[in-house]
């Protein structure tokens, strides 16, 4: 099925709202057009295209809830999905935190998440992309395995109130590992962008080629504490806990980092070095998202950390109700303030520290304190009077981004990235920090 306009998908919403009997309906509906191509040991081993659809009705007799989805959108099975969404709302218990849809909104104009010419991209656009790819591999006598994915896709949101909202955007995604021929030295990139201009396929992969050449050869260094240097692919997966956990019901309930004692909360006060300012804004030009969230509610550009201090958190529209609030919605992506100050700068200015490209397989150890596990990986590289010297091996690490970011040394200037954990994207400066614990040694490349 292809990608539904705005007046398609309204029409298509409409016919499945006019079957309801609910008390209250919601349908949503969204669909992608993807094309993807892989490969490993310098060769194209998998391409192919997905195209999905989706559909999904809510269906409310009083505190009553079902939801039922479906994929076919012939009237008989439209028909049957909104039946088979009453009848699991008849036989559901009364859910106690279930609130009312809501009515028309109010939206912004559309950010520019859709990008024509990411639209366009053909096959012969993902092949040409990973022929560069891999002659820089092979030029450096390095061994790649990659992923190039590409997409647009839409959503669209109606209810019995007359609430109609939608949405389309652009994507591409790469990323490559390149390993020396012994195995023992990696390189890792990771980009993604709504605009296939910023994509160079190329490029990208000669800064991977460049650390896994580099990561030769690596040295142990004793575990402890280090100054170090994360680079945006590394520092986003701590960051976007600190963000995930900016839940105002969490925090209410005492099972947050931003808890306190009797119910209260630390919003509104300084957790953080001065110097970080996080925030959202869905019609940033750099990092555009959508502007509206997943129940209906408007997104709004939205400050969360300012100056160190905790300015908002996020709701459902329960629980501000619950706590007579504005139901601010979660972002769907991040901003971090940083400066001018390139990446090669910030590496220049450091007597002794760690560079680190990535982490990986973030794990939380205490929700209370926001404390996580992982480890380094693909470029790991010790620093020394403003020079990388050599390769370390990786390290284990035990650390909280609410720690991390009262350590703060320097920022550098903010970078589009993405996690490779979650799929968030970030638009996030290196970050150079002190004291980062680093647990064990791992052996891993």
């Amino acid at each position: 099925m292809p990608i539904l306009s705005k007046e398609e998908a309204q029409a298509l919403l409409k016919k499945v709202l006019s079957y309801s009997k609910a008390d209250e309906c919601e349908v949503s509906i969204n669909g992608s057009d993807a094309g993807n191509i892989r490969y490993a040991r310098n060769s194209v081993s998998t391409s192919g295209a997905i195209s999905q659809n989706s559909l999904a009705v809510s269906s409310a007799f009083g505190k009553k809830l079902g939801i039922a989805t479906i994929n076919e959108f012939d009237d008989e099975s439209l028909k049957k999905v909104v039946i088979r969404a009453e009848e699991l709302a008849h036989l559901a218990p009364e859910n106690p935190e279930y609130v009312s849809i809501l009515g028309p909104q109010d939206y912004a104009a559309p950010s520019k998440q859709y990008v024509p010419e990411t639209a366009s991209i053909t096959p012969k656009l993902r092949a040409d992309a990973v022929d560069l790819s891999l002659k820089v591999a092979k030029d450096n006598k390095l061994t790649a395995a990659g992923f190039v994915q590409n997409s647009i896709a839409y959503s669209a949101f109606m209810n019995s109130k007359g609430l109609f909202a939608y949405n389309t955007s652009t994507d591409i995604n790469f990323s490559v590992t390149l390993r020396t021929a012994d195995s023992k030295g990696s390189g890792y990139i990771t980009r993604d962008y709504n605009d296939v201009k910023y994509f160079d396929a190329e490029a990208f992969t000669k800064i991977a080629a460049q650390k896994a050449t580099g990561s030769i050869g690596a040295r142990a260094l004793e575990p402890g504490k280090y100054t170090v240097i994360l680079e945006p692919a590394a520092g986003i997966v701590l960051l976007e806990n600190l963000i995930g956990g900016l839940d105002a019901r969490q925090a209410d309930e005492g099972r947050s980092f931003l808890s306190k004692p009797g119910g209260k909360t630390k919003l509104g006060e300084k957790m953080l070095d001065e110097r970080v300012n996080i925030y959202s804004d869905p019609w940033n030009p750099e990092l555009p998202t959508a502007y509206w969230n997943g129940d209906g509610r408007p997104q709004e550009k939205m400050s969360w950390i300012e100056k160190g201090v905790v300015k908002n958190l996020y709701y459902s529209r329960y629980w501000a109700q619950k706590q007579n609030v504005k139901a601010i919605p979660g972002p769907d992506a991040f901003i971090m303030d940083g400066t001018d100050t390139s990446l090669a700068d910030l590496i220049k200015g450091t007597e002794k520290g760690i560079l680190v490209t990535r982490l990986w397989y973030i794990r939380p150890v205490d929700p209370q304190t926001l404390l996580y596990t992982g480890l380094t990986r693909d470029g790991t590289f010790y620093i020394e009077n403003g020079e990388i010297k050599f390769p370390v091996k990786n390290f284990r690490f035990n650390e909280s981004p609410v720690i991390m970011l009262n350590n703060l040394e320097a920022l550098g200037k903010p970078q589009r990235t993405v996690s490779g954990e979650s799929g968030t994207n970030g638009l996030i400066p290196p970050m150079k920090i002190r004291d980062f614990t680093f647990s064990s040694l791992s052996d891993a490349v």
